[in-house]
């Protein structure tokens, strides 16, 4: 009895003393990636709101509720029937006060220039003529052979004459400088007038036929052929989700971080999708205290519909050059902090407090109490004493495989080559 209770004492001190099994990992030193997180909702790269600009009944209506539209396409079109009556009569008015300046222009200025020339030259003639009719009766008067009334009648002939000529000569100078120029300018500016008050009518009558100012899809179309539209009210809502932005509102210490252009992701029912910032809010919300930041992702098969709810995932910077280890061997220490199991040469567990950084994914950033190369327990810490024995065990291969995919997620979504492979082989 004295020998099997000493047997069972010894096998008891060997239980206490076996070495606890544990996985471990290196810490390593590499990249990690800084990521802000936040809920957001989806918005359309671009929308429209169609409003007619003249009130008139729909004449009939070319797109339903879900039609794909290009910029430009009819959409719908308006009784325009008195606009149409407007236009024509406004064409009328120009055309004929065009007809007028070209006959002012090409016919009426040059007749009067061409009289007032005439008169010109007519009075001169009539002046040259008195001029050589008082020369001749002076020389005559001079010599005694005439009386000196008869000169003084052809002073006054020749006086009167050149009166004429000078009258006639600014009346052309007033033609040329004046009146021509003037005649034509006021004819110009009637059918100027008669052409904008067409154009207008022109313009007045194009907006009948309401046409789509972008590319997209009708989201909503509120009227029929035969209804007459409220004044200022959209009869035709088109969105564009060719690609789609999400909107978060996101803290303002981390929305610092963020820069427009940063690669960021979208998650949501419909799968994850990469995208880039494309706004950061210079202004903070007051009511939230947030920054709203603004995520574009490109939206194929238009699976993504605004209005939804997604998760974004911005990278606001990727620290380079620093320790990195998985999460799970962060443990939590007796004083709030946080701490890891060290396995040195001789398979001993030693405590170490270590300060974290970033977090991303299964990985987390070490800033202080840790080295590269270092082991740390990943699985097996939780109750392990400090200098405490261990066993490193070997991860199993399903083990593994759930870490690469934690750490690579975009490799987790490749379907195995070889198992498809298999798969199609008769056994």
């Amino acid at each position: 009895m004295l020998g099997l209770a000493g047997c069972g004492k010894k096998v008891e001190k060997e239980a206490v003393e076996a070495p606890t099994p544990v996985l471990v990992e290196a810490a390593v030193r590499g990249a990690v990636d800084h990521m802000v997180t936040g809920d957001a909702i989806l918005y359309p790269i671009n929308q429209a709101n169609v409003t007619p600009k003249i009130n008139a009944p729909v004449k009939r209506m070319l797109v339903n509720r879900g039609d794909h539209v290009r910029a430009g396409q009819v959409l719908a079109e308006l009784e325009s029937g008195d606009l149409a009556a407007t236009a024509n009569e406004s064409n009328s008015q120009y055309q004929q006060a065009q007809a007028s300046y070209q006959t002012v222009a090409g016919a009426t200025a040059p007749d009067d220039k061409t009289k007032a020339q005439a008169d010109v030259q007519v009075a001169q003639q009539v002046a040259d003529a008195a001029q050589k009719l008082y020369d001749n009766r002076v020389a005559l008067q001079k010599e005694g052979a005439l009386a000196q009334k008869l000169v003084d009648e052809a002073k006054v002939a020749l006086a009167q004459a050149r009166g004429q000529l000078e009258t006639a000569q600014r009346h052309l100078q007033g033609v040329n400088q004046v009146s021509q120029r003037e005649t034509i300018r006021g004819a110009q500016a009637q059918m100027n007038a008669a052409k904008a008050h067409y154009d207008n009518a022109a313009v007045q009558l194009s907006y009948a036929v309401i046409r789509s100012p972008i590319n997209g899809i009708v989201s909503d179309r509120s009227v029929y052929a035969g209804e007459m539209p409220a004044s200022g009210t959209p009869i035709i809502s088109i969105v564009d989700i060719s690609q789609v932005v999400a909107r978060a509102n996101i803290p303002v210490k981390e929305a610092s971080l963020i820069q427009v252009g940063r690669p960021a992701r979208i998650s949501g029912p419909d799968g994850d999708l990469a995208g880039k910032v494309t706004v950061v809010s210079p202004a903070v919300d007051p009511s939230t205290t947030t920054v709203e930041v603004w995520v574009q992702v490109a939206n194929p098969g238009e699976k993504l519909k605004p209005g939804a709810s997604v998760r974004v995932a911005i990278i606001a910077e990727t620290i380079q050059n620093t320790i990195v280890i998985p999460a799970a061997a962060l443990l939590n220490a007796d004083d709030g902090g946080q701490k890891v199991m060290v396995i040195t040469g001789d398979s001993v567990a030693h405590e170490r407090r270590v300060s974290v950084g970033v977090r991303q994914g299964a990985r987390v950033q070490v800033v202080s109490g840790l080295q590269e190369g270092e082991q740390v327990v990943t699985s097996g810490g939780l109750g392990l004493e400090d200098k405490a024995k261990v066993s490193i065990q070997q991860p199993k291969a399903e083990d593994e495989d759930e870490d690469n995919a934690a750490d690579n997620p975009d490799d987790a979504k490749k379907p195995d080559d070889k198992k498809g492979a298999d798969k199609g082989k008769k056994p």
